[in-house]
């Protein structure tokens, strides 16, 4: 690709840009519509390739989907790898008929195997470049330290490819012998592939074994990876290896939970209830998403109570096998977990957290005293 060729293609992905964001700045009931035209024309193609759908459902937004698609006359069957979810979350799925699937290995055993799902699925990809070093992956892995790419990259400097300097001070001592460089090498393991065996794999089974392709509760407004698919693809896609169809792309979180709302849609216990501020913004009384309880994706951006809090109150036998004793050491046989992966990335967790704004005590406590 020559520098006109990168050019009109960057120019591409601003104009896909530009249109996506103009689609999420519709009005709600705009959204809505457009939605309900993209899930009747996914399914209407699928019938003229012999394909049957289905709906992979998880928390809250996947079961908004479902019932949307309910509503709008698409019945279709629902599946879900439920036990990975929130047993709040496995309730409603029982109440509304989701076939449960199985994993492909157990939560443990892909840490222990693999590693932890930390920071964010993409920089924890080339983590776990940096420490399985092959010949084939040389030339990422000096991209991933300098941003150098090579052929493939088109020789970029300065690329995307590159990580954090935080990240690199922390993950990328691998490479110091190579690159002469003086960074540190975390003492665990760290992967991203987590979610293929957990949900990708047995969801890609069921698809092929039933001809069937996905709709998918996404939404381009959770960043990351998602969004850059969502930008390039569209809310249906119908690519060489992966068909699926995600109605609610352009959608704002306000306008899922409106819609939940308006579908009167059953809110697992874990994210509380739908409320609306003052200025007439909603929330989720208590969790605002939802995902596995081994999964670090993102941890280091949340505030106390984060996830892993939030967990110790929920069931603390459960907190503390991940946090100190899901893996074993190779070197020392000590057993360790989450605990040391956060302390090593400057995360908070050991310390029981207290909301003191709550816990604040009032002379009305102690009526004994009043006069």
């Amino acid at each position: 690709m020559d520098e006109k060729e990168m050019e009109l293609w960057k120019e591409e992905k601003r104009r896909k840009k530009a249109q996506f964001a103009a689609m999420q700045n519709q009005p709600y009931e705009v959204k809505v519509k457009r939605a309900e035209l993209r899930a009747i024309e996914f399914v209407e193609k699928l019938d003229e390739m012999d394909m049957e759908a289905h709906v992979s459902v998880g928390g809250l937004d996947s079961i908004t989907l479902l019932l949307f698609l309910r509503k709008i006359g698409i019945d279709i069957p629902a599946i879900s790898v439920s036990s990975l979810e929130d047993k709040s979350i496995q309730e409603i799925h029982k109440e509304l008929g989701v076939m449960p699937i199985k994993p492909m290995k157990s939560k443990v055993n892909i840490i222990r195997e693999f590693g932890f799902p930390v920071i964010s699925k993409k920089i924890a990809g080339r983590i776990d470049t940096l420490q399985n070093p092959t010949a084939k992956n040389q030339t990422v892995r000096h991209a991933i330290i300098t941003g150098e790419c090579g052929e493939q990259g088109h020789f970029a400097k300065n690329s995307r490819m590159k990580l954090p300097q935080k990240w690199l001070e922390l993950f990328a001592g691998y490479e110091n012998e190579n690159e002469g460089t003086g960074y540190r090498i975390a003492p665990f393991k760290v992967s991203n592939k987590c979610c293929q065996f957990l949900k990708e794999d047995p969801c890609d089974r069921y698809a092929k074994e039933h001809r069937s392709a996905p709709f998918l509760g996404l939404m381009a407004s959770e960043g990351g990876q998602r969004e850059e698919a969502l930008v390039d693809h569209g809310c249906n896609y119908f690519g060489k290896t992966v068909i699926r169809s995600a109605p609610f792309a352009p959608f704002l979180r306000q306008d899922l939970l409106q819609l939940a709302l308006d579908l009167n849609v059953p809110v697992p216990k874990i994210y509380g209830e739908i409320k609306r501020k003052p200025d007439g913004m909603l929330y989720t009384t208590e969790a605002q998403r939802t995902g596995c309880s081994m999964c670090g994706f993102g941890i280091h951006m949340e505030k106390r109570p984060h996830r892993f809090d939030k967990l110790r109150e929920r069931n603390e036998k459960e907190w503390k096998f991940w946090m100190y004793s899901c893996c074993t050491d190779t070197e020392t046989g000590e057993k360790y977990g989450w605990g040391r992966v956060l302390d090593y990335i400057g995360v908070e967790w050991e310390d029981r957290y207290v909301d003191w704004e709550k816990e604040q005590m009032s002379i009305f406590d102690f009526p004994e005293v009043l006069p």
